[in-house]
C-alpha cells in the first residue's frame, strides 16, 4: 500500500491505537491490519483482523452493511 513508517504512526496516533470501527486498542496479540478498497487500492484505516475480515465478507457494500445492521436492531 506504499504507507510508510510515519503514515502507520499517524495513522494509530488518529485512531488511538484502536480500531477504527470496534475501538478494541491494538496490541501484539491483537495486531492492526491495513485496511483498503479493494477496487482502488486507497488505505481507508486500520482495523483489527475481526473487523477487517467481517468487511471482506461483506464485500465492501455500504447497503450490505446498513441492511445487517437494521436485522439485527429489528431483532432487538
Amino acid at each position: 500500500y506504499k504507507l510508510t513508517t510515519q503514515d502507520v504512526d499517524r495513522m494509530l496516533a488518529d485512531q488511538g491505537n484502536s480500531c477504527w470501527i470496534c475501538l478494541v486498542p491494538f496490541s501484539e496479540q491483537k495486531p492492526y491490519r491495513v485496511d483498503h478498497c479493494h477496487s482502488t487500492n486507497v488505505v481507508r484505516g486500520l482495523l483489527c483482523c475481526g473487523c477487517n475480515t467481517a468487511i471482506g465478507k461483506f464485500k465492501d457494500d455500504p447497503s450490505l452493511l446498513r441492511r445487517a445492521a437494521n436485522y439485527i436492531e429489528r431483532a432487538r
